[in-house]
């Protein structure tokens, strides 16, 4: 590869925000994925003071389809070099009710966004990372139920994420396309998509981030991988 350029979507708080600034820390140059521009030049001023090169944001918002299909092109456009596609923004569906409770429409809006979405994105920017020889990480959660933290449309929409690497993987390999993708679970962290919980064995922004880049910086071969940040601890 070229240039180390990185989209991350949902780069303006939360994890995608420290993914950013620790990527950009260890010399990535920074694309913000964003839906609101004053929270997105908020975002930009606070990398930028830390010495990070942001290369400017753009608008995503994956519930829009072709609002994603206008961002592809903007992209192509301005950020032709563009390396890393790191697809962290979601929503987190209703997590306050079991599976019996749960609204279609929360479980359509989820999938809309965290599945739906992401694919689109990915579908879109494909062509550009192959060009570039470049690599694809989706920020997820295990396929598997967890006993201790299980809402259904979030997690739901996640493996659906999960299955989309998967299979691509398969596919790049069988078709020598030069890309490579996988799946990265940070673990329990405290942000506001769960209400910015803290409880033991729960990890800030900062170490994920840091986490996150040392992960992507390490020189390894990930193609169809699903890694474990900070695995979730099985309760006494």
């Amino acid at each position: 590869m070229g240039k180390k350029n990185v989209l991350v979507t949902g780069a303006n708080k939360g994890i995608g925000f420290g993914i950013a600034k620790y990527l950009g820390l260890s010399g990535w140059e920074v694309v913000i994925g964003a839906r609101d521009e004053q929270r997105a030049t908020k975002a930009i001023g606070e990398l930028k003071a830390q010495g990070i090169n942001v290369l400017g944001w753009v608008n995503i918002e994956l519930k829009d389809l072709d609002g994603i299909g206008r961002a592809a092109k903007d992209i192509n456009e301005r950020f032709p070099e563009l390396t890393l596609l790191v697809n962290n923004a979601g929503i987190p569906g209703d997590m306050s009710v079991d599976s019996e409770h749960t609204e279609i429409g929360a479980i359509r809006e989820t999938l809309d966004v965290n599945f739906i979405g992401t694919f689109a994105l990915t579908k879109a920017l494909i062509p550009l990372i192959a060009r570039n020889q470049g690599r694809i990480a989706n920020v997820t959660v295990p396929s598997e139920i967890s006993p201790y933290w299980h809402p259904l449309a979030y997690v739901a929409s996640k493996a659906a994420q999960n299955a989309m690497m998967g299979v691509m993987a398969i596919e790049f390999e069988q078709s020598n396309t030069p890309v490579e993708i996988f799946s990265v679970h940070p673990g329990p962290t405290t942000t506001d998509l769960n209400g910015n919980m803290s409880l033991p064995g729960f990890h800030d922004i900062e170490t994920v981030g840091q986490k996150f880049a040392e992960l992507i910086n390490d020189g390894l071969h990930h193609q169809g991988e699903f890694i474990e940040l900070y695995p979730i601890v099985k309760e006494d």
